[in-house]
């Protein structure tokens, strides 16, 4: 770089002994009036915002100048998904500011998996309203031996034995919805919500199970809504009444009251002999197992979960499900109603899996394990509208991230997902739902690191297997049951950006009961 560039260190160096010689000498005036000195004063400090920055950015795409004191936080307050686009074709590096704090965005596969695979250069960070909303002593912000120990704790809620549990559960939930959406005799209507409301219940009735109240469920439902809108990649940093992290707040303490009522009441319900009906219900007896068996065994006890700690786990399961999974299936409908012959194929499936006569058998684990196909549409809609778009961490020391470029410590370091999804080299013609390049005769299991829906590194997603399975069944039952219509509009492609990604025109559908399966 030319010794006479902005950003050469020598340039910058002067540039900040000049603005502190100036500041000296402005304060030691007699004469000079109070306005004067403060304007002087604020006009420095933007001077100095801006050599903070530019410090920082080196060679890096990104906006030249930062505004002052906000950066681009209108940005992230209402994110495109066109701006994201415009970063990541900027390079494999980018940047901007955001208050006091510097981002770098990773745009490449190699770059994004690097930082979610070097724990001893960067850890999660999830958003900076997160540690208000899911409490700072929560296991998500563990990291090193302590995070692996607790992860591995929780490892039996999504063994194959638990998925079979959890199954039944949401096939209730199912019916229940499916029926509510027949009700409404064809209407024409956004279905966004109602995808969400069922996705919510599911995720409520497998957690915690049936015994949780209605009218609580529902109104947990509307008060997780606050903690979504709170996930902007960068909020307003103070938690003050009428701000969206201060409602999210409010919400979780609700959340989390009633999940301890929940923990409670199951508690006392295996005390009493009865089978585990939840994922609740299977951590608790899998702890009270391995407490009776270190007991007999004469080891040491089993470190114990209070109800809180618990509760609070549960709202992470919440938190990583509910949103991701919400978007998905939201483009899962639309899209197996713009390609009725995929849609065919997976019924053909089901049919041909469960018997013409018994397709109305219970759903079950089996079925599902039966059934490679739908797997390789659910696939194929993770990696065309991927949930997740990037994974915020934050850099514990400087980090020399490639050739070019070294990370400042306590930045900003995004791995995004999209451009991988989406590398024609991995996955020819990417823009195009086709599930069969996950068949035997495609090559995107060739490409697996390409994958990265569900993260990847020591903090890659735990229910992993429960999102697929959870996805492809409802899928599975729609198909025998329903009949649906994607009404589309200039918007229904388009991306809008509300934590996760979802159709612009809020994916406007209607549905009617499939009467015959010829």
């Amino acid at each position: 770089m030319a010794s006479n560039s902005i950003l050469d260190p020598r340039t910058l160096e002067s540039a900040k002994n000049t603005l502190t010689t100036f500041m000296k000498n402005a304060f030691s005036q007699p004469n000079i009036s109070t306005t004067a000195i403060v304007c002087s004063a604020v006009v420095g400090l933007f001077a100095y915002e801006q050599y903070w920055y530019l410090s920082k950015k080196k060679s890096l795409p990104g906006p030249k100048f930062k505004i002052p004191i906000i950066g681009a936080f209108l940005d992230s307050l209402y994110p495109t998904f066109e701006g994201y686009m415009s970063k990541w074709k900027s390079g494999e590096l980018s940047c901007v500011s955001v208050f006091d704090r510097f981002v770098v965005i990773a745009s490449t596969c190699d770059i994004s998996r690097k930082i979610l695979n070097s724990p001893a250069f960067a850890e999660p960070t999830v958003v900076d309203s997160m540690t208000y909303i899911l409490c700072p002593d929560n296991w998500v912000f563990l990291n090193g031996k302590a995070h692996v120990d607790y992860r591995r704790g929780l490892n039996v809620l999504f063994t194959r034995r638990a998925l079979g549990i959890y199954i039944p559960i949401q096939e209730k939930v199912y019916e229940r919805h499916f029926n509510e959406w027949l009700s409404l005799d064809g209407k024409v209507e956004p279905y966004q919500m109602r995808f969400r409301e069922i996705n919510m219940e599911s995720s409520l009735r497998v957690f915690l199970g049936d015994f949780m109240a209605d009218e609580v469920a529902k109104r947990i439902s509307l008060e997780y809504f606050n903690i979504t809108a709170a996930l902007e990649l960068v909020n307003f940093p103070i938690p003050l009444p009428g701000t969206k992290v201060y409602k999210a707040i409010q919400s979780r303490k609700y959340i989390v009251k009633h999940f301890i009522e929940s923990i409670r009441d199951g508690r006392q319900r295996l005390e009493q002999g009865q089978e585990p009906k939840s994922l609740m219900d299977a951590w608790l007896q899998a702890m009270r197992e391995e407490e009776i068996e270190c007991e007999k065994n004469g080891k040491p006890a089993p470190r114990k979960f209070d109800d809180r700690e618990i509760a609070l786990t549960i709202l992470t399961f919440l938190f990583a499900s509910q949103d991701a999974t919400s978007s998905a299936l939201t483009w899962a409908f639309q899209l197996l109603a713009d390609h009725p012959d995929v849609l065919d194929r997976v019924r053909e499936e089901q049919i041909r899996v469960r018997g013409l006569d018994n397709l109305d058998q219970h759903l079950t684990l089996e079925l599902m394990e039966a059934s490679p196909y739908l797997r390789q549409v659910v696939k194929e809609i993770l990696r065309l509208r991927p949930p997740v778009l990037m994974v915020p961490y934050k850099t514990t020391r400087e980090w020399p991230i490639n050739e070019n470029y070294t990370v400042p410590r306590g930045a900003m370091v995004i791995p995004t997902t999209y451009p991988a999804l989406h590398d024609p080299v991995a996955y020819p013609n990417p823009d195009s739902f086709d599930p069969d390049r996950w068949g035997p005769n495609g090559q995107a299991e060739k490409h697996p690191k390409n994958f990265m829906v569900f993260g990847n590194g020591p903090h890659h997603c735990l229910g992993k297997e429960y999102a697929m399975m959870h996805l492809m069944a409802i899928i599975a039952q729609a198909s025998l049951q329903l009949e649906w219509t994607h009404y589309r509009t200039d918007k229904s492609d388009d991306i809008s950006i509300f934590a996760t990604i979802y159709p612009q025109d809020g994916c406007i559908m209607s549905f009617k009961k499939r009467e015959t399966v010829a």
